[in-house]
C-alpha cells in the first residue's frame, strides 16, 4: 500500500468525522443543539478540503478511477459513522445490518 493511499484514507476517515459532527451534533445534547449550526458552518471547509485532497490521492492510487476513490470514500464511513453514533448517541452498532456493512467496508478498504 503506497503512502498516498495511507493519506486517502486518513483524510476520509478525518472527513467522515468532521460530516458525523456536522450533521448529528444537534441530537447529542440539548446544549450541543445550540450550537450545531455553527458546528455545520465551521466544518464545511474542512470537509471540502479533506474530500478535495483525499480524492485527489485516492484517484491517482486507484488507477485512475472515480470508482475506486468512491468505494473507499463509502468503506471508511461505515468505520467511523458506527462507532461515533454509539459512543455519543447511545444507539447499538450490533445488529446485524451493521455488522454486515462493516464487514462489506473491510472487504472494500
Amino acid at each position: 500500500m503506497s503512502i498516498n493511499l495511507i493519506y486517502s484514507c486518513a483524510l476520509f476517515l478525518v472527513l467522515h468525522v468532521f460530516v458525523w459532527f456536522s450533521s448529528n451534533a444537534q441530537f447529542i445534547s440539548d446544549s450541543w443543539n445550540q450550537k450545531s449550526f455553527y458546528i455545520m458552518l465551521g466544518a464545511s471547509l474542512p470537509i471540502s478540503l479533506c474530500a478535495y485532497y483525499a480524492s485527489r490521492l485516492g484517484y491517482s492510487e486507484l488507477g485512475d478511477s472515480a470508482w475506486g476513490v468512491r468505494f473507499l470514500a463509502f468503506g471508511t464511513s461505515y468505520l467511523v459513522f458506527p462507532v461515533l453514533t454509539y459512543i455519543l448517541l447511545g444507539e447499538s452498532m450490533f445488529t446485524l445490518k451493521t455488522g454486515v456493512c462493516i464487514f462489506l467496508s473491510i472487504l472494500i478498504i
